[in-house]
């Protein structure tokens, strides 16, 4: 049976219990249309269910509505309560602060992302901050940040690694300088992303499969393999040595 928590019921129960009663209900549906609630009413009372909420959803669907229903309160008081969760001990709570930042688009903070949120040991929290980074930026911190973004080639498994490209490539034409040096890497890993980034850069229309390609292999051997293939598929079946050729 479809578990069935009202949100709306006038029972008498303030509506924060339930709502935050509705959060952490068992079924995903449910828990999607109690954050719906909360953001809809826009209510400061719902910051703390919500900022809670944040750090332990296991829906992607349900986080990104936690998130919109944060970028409903008033600035004022989500935003320093948003910049605590960025030192949490919880990886998705951070990670999370971090989209929703993305979704608030307040430039005031980009000072909250320093260099350690750059490097976070998680990946995904790392992958978000990298994306947040770029987009509130201010121009004259683009190069400082492309020094920051750099130090973090190589890292991680080709989604990882994607990611990091498309924020470097993102940033713009101050990437440009950094990426030349990056490619003259001791480390293979490091000059070889580095010189995938650069060919991203003048191949913008390159689809998802062909990036993560070129990615993890480096555009000189992703371009080797595409020349060996093109070869075979050119070279004729052989004649079983064992078979009689008929004139």
């Amino acid at each position: 049976m479809q578990e069935v928590v009202p949100i709306n019921a006038t029972n008498g129960t303030p509506q924060h219990t339930r709502v935050a009663g509705a959060l952490s209900a068992e079924n995903p549906s449910v828990r999607l249309q109690a954050a719906l609630a909360a953001g809809s009413s826009a209510d400061p009372g719902f910051l703390e269910p919500l900022i809670e909420r944040c750090a332990t959803e296991p829906d992607f669907f349900v986080r990104d509505m936690l998130s919109w229903a944060l970028t409903r309160l008033p600035p004022e008081l989500a935003l320093p309560r948003i910049r605590q969760e960025l030192d949490s001990r919880h990886a998705q709570a951070r990670s999370q602060a971090l989209h929703t930042l993305s979704k608030i688009g307040d430039r005031s903070a980009w000072s909250w992302i320093t260099p350690g949120t750059l490097r976070d040991a998680d990946d995904e929290v790392a992958r978000t901050a990298w994306r947040v980074a770029v987009a509130l930026v201010p121009e004259d911190e683009r190069k400082g940040l492309a020094a920051v973004l750099v130090t973090q080639l190589g890292r991680g498994d080709r989604g990882v690694r994607l990611s990091l490209s498309r924020a470097l490539v993102d940033l713009g034409h101050e990437t440009e300088t950094v990426l030349a040096k990056a490619a003259e890497h001791t480390d293979p890993a490091v000059a070889a992303h580095a010189r995938a980034t650069t060919w991203l850069r003048h191949h913008p229309e390159a689809g998802r499969d062909e990036s993560l390609r070129v990615v993890m292999l480096g555009p000189e051997r992703a371009a080797a393999a595409d020349a060996a293939a093109s070869e075979a598929a050119w070279i004729p079946n052989a004649v079983d040595p064992g078979e009689s050729v008929r004139c």
